[in-house]
Order: structure tokens, then C-alpha cells, then sequence
């Protein structure tokens, strides 16, 4: 295959994970709405916990499992945020973070 075989694949994978990822962003509004409804908070370390170990159990490379968890805690960042606007939107309008590099400014990369 040459480059433009490869960027192609890439685009395809990228579609993919679009996809994925809303759903991902779908179920985390969901558990935002029954979180709000049984008073339990959005940050869960011990869940987070699970989801990294869990990636870096499937994780077969090349990429690295460092590399992963980095990634799963942008994801979880965002999916937190989601979780944010559904149980308190009033604080997210005059902090909602849209131009700041950092969706969650208490992890340190």
C-alpha cells in the first residue's frame, strides 16, 4: 500500500470511531441523567480506574498502554463534561471551557 492507500484506511478508521464515540457520548448522557436523579457525583475514580484497566487489557499495540490511558483520559474528560451539562448546565455557562486547551483543568499531562 502506498501513502494515500494508508490516509484512506485512516479515514475510514476515523469514521468508525466518530461513530463509536457518540455512542459512547449517548451512553454518558444517559448515566448523567440517572446520576442526577440519585444524587451520586459525575468524577467516579474507582470507575475511571476500570475503564483505563480495561483498555489496557484489550490494548495488543502498537500503541503503547501509556499512550492509551492518555487518550482514555481525554475521552473520560469529555464524557464528564457531557455528564456536567446534564446534572448542572448553570455552571457550565459561565465556565463551559469551549476555548480552553483543557476540559478538565485538574489533570496535570
Amino acid at each position: 500500500m502506498d501513502i494515500a492507500d494508508w490516509r484512506r484506511k485512516i479515514d475510514e478508521i476515523d469514521r468508525k470511531l466518530v461513530v463509536l464515540l457518540s455512542e459512547r457520548a449517548e451512553a454518558a448522557h444517559e448515566i448523567g441523567k440517572l446520576k442526577r436523579n440519585v444524587g451520586m457525583p459525575i468524577y467516579e475514580p474507582d470507575r475511571e480506574r476500570l475503564v483505563f484497566e480495561n483498555a489496557r487489557t484489550v490494548n495488543k499495540g502498537p500503541l503503547p498502554d501509556r499512550d492509551l490511558q492518555r487518550i482514555y483520559e481525554r475521552i473520560m474528560d469529555v464524557m464528564r463534561h457531557i455528564q456536567q451539562e446534564e446534572i448542572a448546565p448553570e455552571t457550565l455557562k459561565s465556565s463551559d471551557g469551549l476555548g480552553d486547551t483543557e476540559i478538565d483543568p485538574e489533570v496535570n499531562d
